[in-house]
C-alpha cells in the first residue's frame, strides 16, 4: 500500500515527491507563512546574531551571539528581567563576548584569531605624511620587489613606481566593465626588468654536487611565502622541499616528475633594454584612485593611533632614494649600496660556537677558496665580520682593547685558525665599543645618554646599570682571555668570585644557570645598529649556514623571520639596507619608547605604523626549520631531521640516532638556508673531540685545547683512538666533523670545490 502510494505520487526530476500545490501553482505554504514560521523560530533560539563594528576597521564587522530575551519572557521570568534588566544584560554581554573570543581563539584557524591586545599600548610616534615617506623611499630604492598589497591605513592616492617589478601586461577592458577606484591606492606600478626564471639542474656527469646558485639572481620571496606561510597551513616538510628542488638542491636524488614551473623560485633581471615594454599595465596599477579627502577625512592621522604622552615626531631626515641597478648592469660584481656583510655578536672569550660558524661559512658560501691563492673570482664574495664585545656588556673597553683582543684571538686555539692569510679577505674579526657604535647612528647620537642607566631594555624589562659600574668595569676588558676557567681569575672591581659571575660581570652565558642576560639585550640592538651602519645580514651566533645565500642577496628588501606560530619577528636572522628610512623609522622610534629592541617590541613598532611589509616576515622554515615541531606542532609530517627539542642536535635520541652518519649534512634540513639551535652556548658539538680538528697547519692550537680538554693526560702521549669516540655520533657532532674534513682537505665543500691552500 505504501509502495503503491509513493509511485502514484507526482515526482520531481530528482525523484523527491512533488509539494501539495494549491490551484494557483503555488506550494500550500505561502512565503509569508514560511516567513513567519522562519521568525517564530528565531524567536525561540536561546541567542540571537548581533553584529557591531570593529574600532578602526571600516569593512569588517563582528558576528556577537546575545542573550534572546523573548526566550526568556517566554519561560515566564520576564518581571525578574525588568527588576534586574540592566545588570543582568550587562553581565550576560560580557560572558557572550568572552565566549566568543575564547571559541575562536580555541578552535578558529590560526590566520583567522584575533586576540585582543588590551595591555600592549600604541608605539606609534610618526604621522602619515612620514609613513607615507618611508613607503615611497623604500619601493623607489627597489626594496619592494613584491606585489604584496600596501596597507591601506597608509593613504596613498597614487600607486607608486616600482623598479624592482616588471611591468604586467593585462586585457583591456571597457570602462563600464572595470571595478570601481577605491579611496587608496594598495598596490605598486611595476616599473623594472623583465623577470627570467632560472631552471637550476646540474648536468651529467656533473651530478655528485649541486650546482652553485648563478650569480646576480634573486629569491622570489612572494612565492617562497606562498610555499612556505605558516598562516596558510603550509608544512616545512613541503617548504623544504620545493627550495632545494628550485634550487638544484636536489642534484643527483631528483625523484619529482613532471613539469614544475610552480616550484621555480630564483630568477634573473634582464636588463629593460632587451625587451619591449607592454603597452598595458594592469587595470589595478594604472587606475588613480580617488583622493583621500573625498571621503570626508580631515585629520591627516586620522586612524592612526598615537603612542600616549608624546608629540608626533618631527619629519624623518633621509638621504636621497637609492637607484634600483639590476645585476647585469653593475659595473662589478658587487653593489656598493647593498654590501654582502654577514655580521655576528659575540661576548667574551672565543668558542667553539663562534668557531662553528665561521666554518659553515667556509663550507657553504662563494668565496673562490676553490681558485688558487691571489685569483680573483668573478662573483661578489660575502664577507663575515664577527664584532668582540671583550668584556662585560656593561664595561667600557679600555684605549688598548684592539691589540689585546688580537693577542687573545692568535692564543685562542677555536679563533687562531681564521687568522691565516687564506682567510683575510672574507673573515674579519671588528672591536665592539658601544658609545662608538651608538655615537655613529644619526637619528640618536645626540639623545641616547639620556637613557644610558637604562639602557638595557628587554621587552619592557629594564635592567639599571648606573654609570659609575659602568666606568669601573671597563677594567674587565683585560681578562676576557682564552682561558677555559674565566671565573677563577680575581674580580676587576676588587670584590670575591661571586661578585664577578654576577649579572653586571658576566663575559658570556656558562650554563642555563648563570645566563649572560646582558649581552643578549645588548646583542638585541647590535644588529640594528651593525646593519642600518653597515648594510647587510645579521645572524646570531647560534646559527649554521646550510646553503649558498647568493639569491636572498639579491632580494634587495629587509627582512627577519617568524617567531614560530606567532606573527611576530625573530630577528635571529636580520637583513636591512644601509642608512634606510625603514632604519631611521626604527631608531626613531626606539628612542621614544625606551630604546627596546626585543624583536617582539620591533613587531609592535612596525604593526603600529603599517610597515610590517617592508620588513618582511619570511617563514621560519627558512632559517629555523626545528623550531615548529619542538612547540608541538606539525609533528604528524615533520621535516628531516625530526626535533622534539632543541636539544636533539646536541643529543640526539637513541631511536633515530643512526640517521646523523647515514644521511650527514645533506640529510640536514635540506633547502633550509640555515639553522639555528637557540643557545646552549655551554654544550660541546663534539664531546669526544672538544677541540678544533684542522689537520697539521693548525695542530699547535690542537694540542693546547686538547690539554685543556683532557688536563690528566700528556698531549705528548696521547693516541686518537676510534675506541674512545661515541658509537652514535650526534647531529652536532656530525656537522662540525663535516665541515673540518673540508679544512683537512679529506673533502670539498657542498658544492663539490676544494679548499686551495
Amino acid at each position: 500500500m505504501a509502495i503503491s502510494s509513493y509511485f502514484s505520487t507526482p515526482q520531481r526530476a530528482n525523484g523527491y515527491p512533488e509539494k501539495t500545490r494549491l490551484s494557483n501553482g503555488l506550494p500550500t505554504y505561502s512565503s509569508a507563512v514560511q516567513e513567519k514560521m522562519n521568525r517564530h523560530g528565531r524567536s525561540m533560539s536561546w541567542v540571537v546574531p548581533v553584529t557591531v563594528a570593529i574600532p578602526g576597521v571600516r569593512t569588517r564587522r563582528l558576528r556577537l551571539y546575545m542573550p534572546n530575551l523573548s526566550r526568556v519572557h517566554h519561560l515566564g521570568i520576564s518581571r525578574f528581567v525588568r527588576r534586574r534588566g540592566p545588570m543582568v544584560l550587562c553581565f550576560l554581554v560580557i560572558i557572550s563576548v568572552f565566549a566568543v573570543l575564547s571559541f575562536a581563539r580555541r578552535f578558529g584557524p590560526e590566520e583567522k584569531q584575533w586576540t585582543p591586545n588590551f595591555g600592549e599600548p600604541s608605539t606609534l610616534v610618526f604621522g602619515r605624511e612620514d609613513l607615507q615617506r618611508i613607503w615611497k623611499w623604500e619601493i623607489s630604492g627597489g626594496h619592494y620587489p613584491s606585489k604584496r598589497e600596501i596597507p591601506e591605513q597608509i593613504g596613498l592616492t597614487e600607486p607608486p613606481l616600482n623598479p624592482a617589478l616588471p611591468p604586467r601586461k593585462a586585457p583591456s577592458l571597457p570602462s563600464r566593465f572595470r571595478p570601481p577606484p577605491g579611496p587608496v591606492s594598495t598596490t605598486t606600478r611595476g616599473d623594472g626588468p623583465r623577470r627570467v626564471y632560472l631552471d637550476l639542474q646540474g648536468q651529467p656527469p656533473g651530478v655528485a654536487y649541486p650546482p652553485r646558485p648563478v650569480p646576480g639572481s634573486v629569491a622570489d620571496l612572494d612565492s617562497v611565502m606562498d610555499h612556505c606561510d605558516f598562516s596558510q597551513n603550509k608544512y616545512v616538510r613541503d617548504c623544504l622541499e620545493v627550495l632545494r628542488v628550485g634550487a638544484g638542491l636536489d642534484n643527483g636524488n631528483h625523484v619529482r616528475r613532471g613539469k614544475m614551473d610552480e616550484w621555480k623560485y630564483i630568477y634573473m633581471e634582464q636588463d629593460r633594454e632587451n625587451f619591449t615594454e607592454p603597452a598595458q599595465m594592469s587595470l589595478g596599477n594604472v587606475m588613480a584612485p580617488r583622493p583621500l579627502q573625498s571621503t570626508g577625512i580631515q585629520d591627516p592621522n586620522a586612524g592612526l593611533i598615537k603612542k600616549r604622552g608624546v608629540e608626533w615626531e618631527p619629519p624623518l631626515e633621509l638621504r636621497p632614494t637609492l637607484q634600483h641597478t639590476p645585476y647585469s648592469s653593475l659595473p662589478s660584481p658587487c653593489d656598493p649600496e647593498n654590501p654582502r656583510i654577514f655580521h655576528l655578536f659575540w661576548t667574551g672569550p672565543f668558542t667553539d660556537k663562534p668557531y662553528l660558524a665561521l666554518l659553515s661559512f667556509l663550507f657553504t658560501q662563494n668565496l673562490g677558496l676553490h681558485l688558487k691563492d691571489g685569483s680573483e673570482p668573478n662573483v661578489c664574495r660575502p664577507e663575515f665580520w664577527l664584532w668582540i664585545n671583550p668584556g662585560p656588556a656593561a664595561s667600557i673597553p679600555n684605549p688598548n682593547a684592539l691589540g689585546d683582543m688580537f693577542d687573545q684571538l692568535k692564543t685562542n686555539p677555536w679563533a687562531a685558525p681564521f687568522l691565516h692569510p687564506r682567510f683575510k679577505d672574507v673573515i674579519k674579526f671588528k672591536l665592539w665599543n658601544t658609545t662608538e657604535q651608538l655615537d655613529g647612528v644619526p637619528e640618536i647620537k645626540n639623545e641616547w645618554r639620556e637613557l644610558r642607566e637604562t639602557l638595557f631594555n628587554s621587552g619592557g624589562h629594564i635592567i639599571n646599570v648606573p654609570v659609575e659600574k659602568q666606568q669601573t668595569s671597563s677594567s674587565i676588558v683585560e681578562e676576557a682571555s682564552n682561558a677555559t676557567n674565566v671565573d677563577a681569575k680575581p674580580s676587576a672591581t676588587g670584590g670575591d668570585k661571586s661578585d664577578e659571575d654576577d649579572m653586571l660581570n658576566r663575559l658570556g652565558s656558562k650554563s642555563s644557570s648563570s645566563y649572560d642576560r646582558l649581552s643578549v639585550i645588548l646583542s638585541d640592538m647590535a644588529r640594528f645598529v651593525l646593519c642600518h651602519r653597515f648594510g647587510g645580514i645579521y645572524l646570531d651566533a647560534d646559527t649554521i649556514f646550510l646553503r649558498d645565500w647568493e639569491e636572498l642577496w639579491g632580494w634587495k628588501g629587509a627582512f627577519a623571520y617568524r617567531w614560530s606560530r606567532l606573527k611576530k619577528y625573530n630577528t635571529a636572522v636580520l637583513r636591512m639596507n644601509k642608512n634606510s628610512a625603514l632604519g631611521s623609522f626604527l631608531f626613531r622610534t626606539a628612542l621614544r619608547n625606551g630604546l627596546d629592541f626585543h624583536p617582539m617590541t620591533v613587531s609592535r613598532y612596525t604593526k603600529d605604523a603599517h610597515l610590517e611589509g617592508l620588513l618582511l616576515r619570511l617563514p621560519d622554515a627558512l632559517f629555523d626549520s626545528a623550531w615548529l615541531n619542538t612547540e608541538v606542532f606539525q609533528r604528524e609530517r615533520p621535516p628531516q631531521p625530526y626535533f622534539t627539542e632543541f636539544a636533539d642536535f646536541f643529543d640526539t635520541p637513541a631511536q633515530s640516532s643512526a640517521q646523523p652518519q647515514a644521511l650527514g649534512f645533506d640529510g640536514f634540513f635540506r633547502g633550509a638556508y640555515s639553522y639555528h639551535f637557540h643557545n646552549f652556548w655551554w654544550k660541546p658539538f663534539d664531546p669526544s673531540r672538544n677541540w678544533p680538528d684542522l689537520g697539521p697547519r693548525f695542530s699547535a692550537g690542537e694540542k693546547a685545547a686538547r690539554a685543556a680538554a683532557m688536563p690528566d693526560i700528556d698531549p705528548e702521549e696521547w693516541v686518537d683512538k676510534v675506541a674512545d669516540d661515541k658509537r652514535d655520533l650526534d647531529w652536532a657532532t656530525v656537522l662540525k666533523r663535516t665541515f673540518e674534513a673540508y679544512i683537512r682537505n679529506e673533502r670539498p665543500n657542498m658544492y663539490g670545490e676544494w679548499l686551495q691552500w
